[in-house]
């Protein structure tokens, strides 16, 4: 069995109105551990999070969790640009039985290196369950260093960090600094493999609504030693891996699940549908892959 792990970054589904639809939620966080998910991410990036009420997100977890029972990770997403906040939804995500938490950069407010470490410090030290950092500056306007990671990780409670800067020059000095410390996730797709051969430890993936077992075989292929198998699956997924990039992140996947039938419903503004010329494009990736 392979050690290395697949989260899938879940989306979030709505009924006609833009509500969360609870049901929903439930019937695809069940979906995706039969696709060979080892845990999920609720109300992260891809869970449209900066247009979720706190209420909402804590129900989120909570229906989550009990669906898919103690067996299955599941991380809730939690930072925001507001330490406070940030440690007040932690909480209660921890009250509502989430078995860890995903604390992105802060964004918009830009802080400092040293404001960063004293961010998820006061965040993880307010709770008894693991933290997984999140670092991903193309969303959030700041790039968290090693250097900072390193301090961090010495902090007992956080385990882990998705890695989403997009350089392996980065992911190489992380595992430099690190060691075995803290585990080390791909935050994209695509990266998911040339950071298994740096030392990662898996993915948090969006395309595992889609390509699940694919995914899932090319880590255990790697976690075999049959890299050349492993290279085949990551240049077939590949295609899949940058098509739902097309439009942003979580707009094309949601039109993907809704193509098949799913009924995740819509965006809430600021997002909104994609184009027709994206759609059909969407489409045709589909086809590709037999979906």
């Amino acid at each position: 069995m392979s050690n290395f792990k697949m989260f899938t970054a879940m989306i979030t589904p709505y009924d006609q109105d833009l509500k969360v639809n609870y049901d929903k939620a439930a019937e695809i966080a069940k979906y995706l551990i039969d696709h060979d998910s080892d845990g999920l991410v609720v109300s992260g990036t891809t869970g449209e999070s900066p247009v979720l009420s706190m209420a909402e997100k804590i129900q989120l977890f909570t229906t989550v969790k009990q669906t898919v029972g103690s067996g299955v990770e599941v991380w809730g997403g939690t930072g925001t640009y507001s330490t406070q906040s940030s440690i007040e939804l932690s909480q209660q995500a921890e009250k509502a039985g989430v078995d860890g938490v995903l604390l992105v950069n802060p964004y918009y407010n830009k802080p400092s290196q040293e404001g960063m470490y004293q961010h998820f410090k006061a965040i993880a030290e307010s709770l008894s369950i693991p933290v997984m950092l999140y670092n991903i500056p193309g969303r959030t306007g700041i790039n968290l260093l090693p250097q900072t990671v390193a301090r961090l990780a010495e902090i007992e409670n956080i385990v882990a960090i998705k890695e989403a800067s997009g350089s392996m020059d980065q992911v190489s000095e992380l595992r430099n600094l690190l060691g075995d410390k803290i585990d080390i996730y791909a935050g994209d797709d695509s990266l998911t493999l040339p950071m298994l051969a740096l030392g990662g430890k898996g993915v948090v993936s969006i395309a595992s609504h889609l390509v699940g077992k694919d995914i899932k075989q090319m880590l255990n292929a790697f976690a075999d030693g049959n890299y050349e198998l492993a290279a085949r699956i990551h240049s077939y997924l590949f295609p899949m891996f940058k098509g739902l990039f097309i439009a942003t992140n979580p707009v094309p996947v949601k039109e993907a699940l809704n193509i098949r039938g799913m009924q995740v419903g819509g965006f809430r503004l600021p997002l909104c549908s994609p184009s027709e010329e994206e759609i059909g494009f969407i489409q045709n990736l589909l086809k590709k892959y037999n979906l």
